[in-house]
Protein backbone atom coordinates (compact mmCIF):
# COMPACT_ATOMS: atom_id res chain seq x y z
CA UNK A 1 0.00 0.00 0.00
CA UNK A 2 1.60 3.14 -1.39
CA UNK A 3 0.92 6.85 -0.52
CA UNK A 4 -0.96 8.17 -3.62
CA UNK A 5 -0.12 11.08 -5.14
CA UNK A 6 -2.03 10.17 -8.81
CA UNK A 7 0.76 7.88 -11.03
CA UNK A 8 3.45 10.52 -10.95
CA UNK A 9 7.04 9.41 -12.10
CA UNK A 10 9.87 8.89 -9.23
CA UNK A 11 11.00 12.76 -10.49
CA UNK A 12 8.06 14.22 -10.94
CA UNK A 13 7.20 13.73 -7.23
CA UNK A 14 7.68 17.66 -4.87
CA UNK A 15 7.87 17.76 -1.24
CA UNK A 16 8.43 20.33 1.23
CA UNK A 17 9.78 19.61 4.73
CA UNK A 18 9.11 22.60 7.00
CA UNK A 19 10.94 23.03 10.79
CA UNK A 20 14.85 23.38 12.00
CA UNK A 21 18.20 24.13 10.11
CA UNK A 22 20.67 24.24 12.55
CA UNK A 23 24.60 23.77 13.56
CA UNK A 24 24.92 20.55 15.18
CA UNK A 25 28.36 20.94 17.48
CA UNK A 26 30.29 18.13 18.93
CA UNK A 27 33.73 18.06 20.26
CA UNK A 28 35.09 17.44 16.75
CA UNK A 29 33.61 20.14 15.13
CA UNK A 30 30.07 21.67 13.71
CA UNK A 31 28.12 19.91 11.24
CA UNK A 32 24.80 21.11 9.23
CA UNK A 33 21.86 19.44 11.07
CA UNK A 34 18.09 19.75 11.65
CA UNK A 35 16.08 16.62 11.53
CA UNK A 36 13.54 18.16 8.81
CA UNK A 37 16.43 19.10 6.71
CA UNK A 38 18.71 15.65 7.11
CA UNK A 39 14.93 14.45 5.76
CA UNK A 40 15.47 16.99 2.93
CA UNK A 41 18.80 16.01 1.95
CA UNK A 42 17.79 11.88 1.79
CA UNK A 43 14.10 12.32 -0.16
CA UNK A 44 16.83 14.13 -2.88
CA UNK A 45 19.59 12.14 -2.71
CA UNK A 46 17.11 8.92 -3.78
CA UNK A 47 15.89 10.79 -6.38
CA UNK A 48 12.93 12.78 -5.38
CA UNK A 49 12.54 17.15 -5.11
CA UNK A 50 12.47 18.13 -1.75
CA UNK A 51 12.55 21.42 -0.52
CA UNK A 52 13.36 23.24 2.73
CA UNK A 53 11.49 25.96 4.28
CA UNK A 54 13.08 27.26 7.47
CA UNK A 55 15.29 30.69 8.93
CA UNK A 56 18.49 31.52 9.74
CA UNK A 57 19.64 34.28 11.34
CA UNK A 58 21.97 37.30 9.46
CA UNK A 59 24.91 36.73 11.03
CA UNK A 60 28.23 34.63 9.66
CA UNK A 61 26.52 30.88 11.34
CA UNK A 62 23.61 31.68 8.85
CA UNK A 63 25.89 32.39 6.15
CA UNK A 64 27.67 29.32 6.40
CA UNK A 65 24.66 27.37 6.84
CA UNK A 66 23.42 28.35 3.75
CA UNK A 67 26.22 27.71 1.77
CA UNK A 68 26.65 23.92 2.83
CA UNK A 69 23.56 23.57 2.40
CA UNK A 70 24.04 24.51 -1.54
CA UNK A 71 27.17 22.70 -1.13
CA UNK A 72 25.00 19.16 -0.11
CA UNK A 73 23.00 19.75 -3.33
CA UNK A 74 20.13 21.42 -1.73
CA UNK A 75 18.27 24.60 -2.50
CA UNK A 76 18.32 27.48 -0.23
CA UNK A 77 14.41 29.03 -1.99
CA UNK A 78 12.32 29.25 1.31
CA UNK A 79 15.15 29.76 3.83
CA UNK A 80 14.87 33.14 4.43
CA UNK A 81 17.10 35.32 6.19
CA UNK A 82 15.41 36.84 9.80
CA UNK A 83 17.51 39.83 10.92
CA UNK A 84 17.23 39.88 14.66
CA UNK A 85 17.07 36.28 15.53
CA UNK A 86 20.08 33.94 15.39
CA UNK A 87 21.35 30.83 13.93
CA UNK A 88 20.35 28.26 15.55
CA UNK A 89 23.21 25.95 17.21
CA UNK A 90 22.68 22.59 19.05
CA UNK A 91 25.46 20.87 21.85
CA UNK A 92 25.56 17.48 21.13
CA UNK A 93 27.21 14.75 23.32
CA UNK A 94 27.51 11.02 21.90
CA UNK A 95 27.95 8.38 24.95
CA UNK A 96 29.71 5.02 24.49
CA UNK A 97 27.01 3.56 22.50
CA UNK A 98 26.77 6.48 19.76
CA UNK A 99 23.44 7.91 20.94
CA UNK A 100 23.14 11.33 21.63
CA UNK A 101 22.09 13.85 23.93
CA UNK A 102 21.35 17.45 22.98
CA UNK A 103 21.07 20.94 24.66
CA UNK A 104 19.18 23.40 22.26
CA UNK A 105 19.45 26.92 22.53
CA UNK A 106 15.63 28.66 22.70
CA UNK A 107 14.66 31.70 20.11
CA UNK A 108 16.34 31.48 17.43
CA UNK A 109 15.28 32.32 13.46
CA UNK A 110 13.47 28.69 12.91
CA UNK A 111 11.36 29.60 15.89
CA UNK A 112 10.16 32.49 14.16
CA UNK A 113 9.38 31.40 10.39
CA UNK A 114 7.04 33.30 9.08
CA UNK A 115 4.80 32.80 5.87
CA UNK A 116 5.78 34.02 2.19
CA UNK A 117 3.08 33.57 -0.33
CA UNK A 118 6.27 31.92 -2.03
CA UNK A 119 6.22 29.56 0.73
CA UNK A 120 2.52 29.42 0.65
CA UNK A 121 1.88 28.46 -2.95
CA UNK A 122 4.69 25.47 -2.36
CA UNK A 123 3.42 23.76 -0.08
CA UNK A 124 0.14 23.89 -1.86
CA UNK A 125 1.70 22.64 -5.30
CA UNK A 126 3.76 20.22 -3.27
CA UNK A 127 2.47 16.44 -3.14
CA UNK A 128 3.95 15.61 0.49
CA UNK A 129 4.68 17.86 3.26
CA UNK A 130 6.65 17.02 5.91
CA UNK A 131 7.04 18.07 9.73
CA UNK A 132 8.14 17.73 12.83
CA UNK A 133 7.74 18.41 16.46
CA UNK A 134 10.38 20.67 17.55
CA UNK A 135 9.16 23.50 15.27
CA UNK A 136 6.32 23.50 17.71
CA UNK A 137 7.92 24.55 20.76
CA UNK A 138 7.40 28.46 20.18
CA UNK A 139 3.83 30.28 19.13
CA UNK A 140 5.18 31.94 16.15
CA UNK A 141 6.51 29.14 13.86
CA UNK A 142 3.97 26.79 15.17
CA UNK A 143 0.97 29.54 13.89
CA UNK A 144 3.04 29.53 10.64
CA UNK A 145 2.57 25.66 10.67
CA UNK A 146 -1.13 25.55 11.59
CA UNK A 147 -2.02 27.56 7.89
CA UNK A 148 0.40 25.40 6.12
CA UNK A 149 -0.91 22.21 7.34
CA UNK A 150 -4.78 23.68 6.18
CA UNK A 151 -3.07 23.82 2.76
CA UNK A 152 -0.92 20.93 2.18
CA UNK A 153 -2.18 18.13 0.65
CA UNK A 154 -0.60 14.74 2.47
CA UNK A 155 1.19 15.18 5.90
CA UNK A 156 3.92 13.33 6.88
CA UNK A 157 4.70 14.12 11.22
CA UNK A 158 8.30 13.33 12.53
CA UNK A 159 7.60 12.99 16.34
CA UNK A 160 10.90 13.53 18.50
CA UNK A 161 10.49 14.28 22.40
CA UNK A 162 13.26 16.62 23.11
CA UNK A 163 12.34 17.74 26.84
CA UNK A 164 11.68 20.36 27.80
CA UNK A 165 10.72 21.47 24.07
CA UNK A 166 7.28 20.10 23.60
CA UNK A 167 3.90 19.86 25.03
CA UNK A 168 1.71 16.61 24.59
CA UNK A 169 -1.69 18.26 24.45
CA UNK A 170 -0.02 20.42 21.36
CA UNK A 171 1.62 17.43 20.14
CA UNK A 172 -1.74 15.65 20.07
CA UNK A 173 -3.51 18.09 17.70
CA UNK A 174 -0.57 18.01 15.38
CA UNK A 175 -1.01 14.43 15.28
CA UNK A 176 -4.89 14.60 14.54
CA UNK A 177 -3.87 17.14 11.23
CA UNK A 178 -1.36 14.63 10.17
CA UNK A 179 -1.17 11.38 7.36
CA UNK A 180 1.32 9.79 8.91
CA UNK A 181 2.77 9.43 12.15
CA UNK A 182 6.36 8.37 12.99
CA UNK A 183 7.05 8.03 16.48
CA UNK A 184 9.94 5.90 18.09
CA UNK A 185 9.35 3.00 21.22
CA UNK A 186 9.53 5.14 23.90
CA UNK A 187 7.16 8.24 22.59
CA UNK A 188 4.46 5.85 21.23
CA UNK A 189 4.13 4.90 25.46
CA UNK A 190 4.43 8.28 26.49
CA UNK A 191 1.88 10.08 24.32
CA UNK A 192 -0.34 7.17 24.46
CA UNK A 193 -0.40 7.13 28.09
CA UNK A 194 -1.00 10.67 27.83
CA UNK A 195 -4.36 10.24 25.96
CA UNK A 196 -5.45 7.74 28.49
CA UNK A 197 -4.74 4.26 26.58
CA UNK A 198 -4.48 1.49 29.38
CA UNK A 199 -2.81 -1.15 27.12
CA UNK A 200 0.74 -2.56 27.32
CA UNK A 201 1.84 -3.54 23.99
CA UNK A 202 3.54 -1.63 21.48
CA UNK A 203 0.61 -2.89 19.03
CA UNK A 204 -1.91 -2.16 20.87
CA UNK A 205 -0.87 1.57 22.06
CA UNK A 206 -0.45 2.04 18.10
CA UNK A 207 -3.76 1.01 17.62
CA UNK A 208 -4.96 2.96 20.11
CA UNK A 209 -3.16 5.73 18.47
CA UNK A 210 -4.32 5.46 15.02
CA UNK A 211 -7.64 5.10 16.37
CA UNK A 212 -7.76 8.06 18.38
CA UNK A 213 -6.40 10.25 15.56
CA UNK A 214 -8.30 8.70 12.65
CA UNK A 215 -4.55 7.85 11.36
CA UNK A 216 -3.98 5.44 8.81
CA UNK A 217 -0.54 5.79 8.26
CA UNK A 218 2.16 4.93 11.38
CA UNK A 219 5.34 3.74 11.86
CA UNK A 220 7.15 3.00 15.07
CA UNK A 221 10.99 2.93 15.31
CA UNK A 222 12.62 0.16 17.53
CA UNK A 223 16.21 1.60 17.66
CA UNK A 224 18.34 -1.82 16.89
CA UNK A 225 15.48 -3.93 17.04
CA UNK A 226 13.79 -2.53 13.75
CA UNK A 227 10.73 -0.99 12.80
CA UNK A 228 6.67 -1.45 12.58
CA UNK A 229 4.87 0.44 9.49
CA UNK A 230 1.00 0.43 10.13
CA UNK A 231 -1.15 0.76 7.31
CA UNK A 232 -4.50 0.99 7.58
CA UNK A 233 -4.68 -1.65 10.14
CA UNK A 234 -1.81 -4.05 8.68
CA UNK A 235 1.56 -4.12 10.45
CA UNK A 236 4.29 -4.57 8.91
CA UNK A 237 7.71 -5.70 10.65
CA UNK A 238 11.79 -5.41 10.08
CA UNK A 239 13.43 -6.55 13.14
CA UNK A 240 16.88 -4.71 12.17
CA UNK A 241 20.18 -4.81 11.55
CA UNK A 242 23.38 -5.91 12.98
CA UNK A 243 25.95 -3.00 13.19
CA UNK A 244 28.28 -1.28 14.54
CA UNK A 245 27.33 2.34 15.95
CA UNK A 246 29.37 4.77 15.32
CA UNK A 247 26.69 7.45 15.09
CA UNK A 248 22.63 7.90 15.91
CA UNK A 249 22.56 11.44 15.11
CA UNK A 250 20.48 11.22 11.65
CA UNK A 251 19.44 7.85 11.32
CA UNK A 252 15.98 8.22 12.37
CA UNK A 253 15.84 10.83 9.71
CA UNK A 254 17.44 9.40 7.06
CA UNK A 255 15.07 6.15 8.32
CA UNK A 256 11.59 8.00 7.67
CA UNK A 257 12.85 10.07 3.90
CA UNK A 258 13.84 6.20 2.78
CA UNK A 259 10.71 5.29 4.69
CA UNK A 260 8.49 8.31 2.36
CA UNK A 261 10.40 8.00 -0.58
CA UNK A 262 9.59 4.14 -0.95
CA UNK A 263 5.85 4.46 -0.13
CA UNK A 264 5.63 7.71 -2.94
CA UNK A 265 7.54 5.66 -5.95
CA UNK A 266 4.66 2.92 -5.43
CA UNK A 267 6.91 0.53 -3.21
CA UNK A 268 4.99 -2.71 -1.29
CA UNK A 269 4.92 -1.89 2.21
CA UNK A 270 7.12 -4.41 3.39
CA UNK A 271 9.78 -3.63 1.34
CA UNK A 272 9.85 0.19 2.16
CA UNK A 273 10.21 -0.90 5.89
CA UNK A 274 13.13 -2.94 4.89
CA UNK A 275 15.03 -0.55 2.42
CA UNK A 276 14.33 2.15 5.45
CA UNK A 277 15.95 0.29 8.13
CA UNK A 278 18.39 -0.54 6.13
CA UNK A 279 19.32 2.75 5.77
CA UNK A 280 18.72 4.20 9.15
CA UNK A 281 21.57 1.45 10.15
CA UNK A 282 24.04 2.57 7.20
CA UNK A 283 23.70 5.96 8.52
CA UNK A 284 24.25 5.22 12.47
CA UNK A 285 27.57 2.97 10.66
CA UNK A 286 28.85 5.90 9.63
CA UNK A 287 29.38 9.84 11.19
CA UNK A 288 27.67 12.16 10.65
CA UNK A 289 23.64 12.77 9.53
CA UNK A 290 23.90 12.78 6.01
CA UNK A 291 26.14 10.79 4.31
CA UNK A 292 26.09 9.86 0.59
CA UNK A 293 24.27 6.01 0.08
CA UNK A 294 23.68 4.97 -3.29
CA UNK A 295 20.91 2.82 -4.15
CA UNK A 296 23.44 -0.24 -5.05
CA UNK A 297 24.72 0.30 -1.75
CA UNK A 298 21.85 0.26 0.21
CA UNK A 299 20.33 -3.03 -2.08
CA UNK A 300 24.00 -4.37 -1.15
CA UNK A 301 23.65 -3.91 1.89
CA UNK A 302 20.00 -5.54 2.57
CA UNK A 303 21.47 -8.43 0.18
CA UNK A 304 24.97 -8.85 0.05
CA UNK A 305 26.27 -10.64 -2.65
Amino acid sequence: MSIVISSKKAEEINLTCFGEVLWDCFESGKRLGGAPLNMCFRFNSLGLKAHMISAVGNDELGEALLTEINHKGLSKEFISVHDSKPTSVVEVELDQSGSANYQIVLDTAWDNISLSQRVIDKVKSSDVFVFGSLIARTESSLSSLEQLLDLAKFKVFDVNLRAPHYQLKTLIKLMDKADFIKLNDDELYEIAKSMGCKYHSLEQNLAFIAEKTNTDYLCVTKGNHGALLYIQGKSYYNSGYHIQVVDTVGAGDSFLGSLIYQLCIGSSAQHAIDFACAVGAMVAQRQGATPILSHQQINEFIEPL
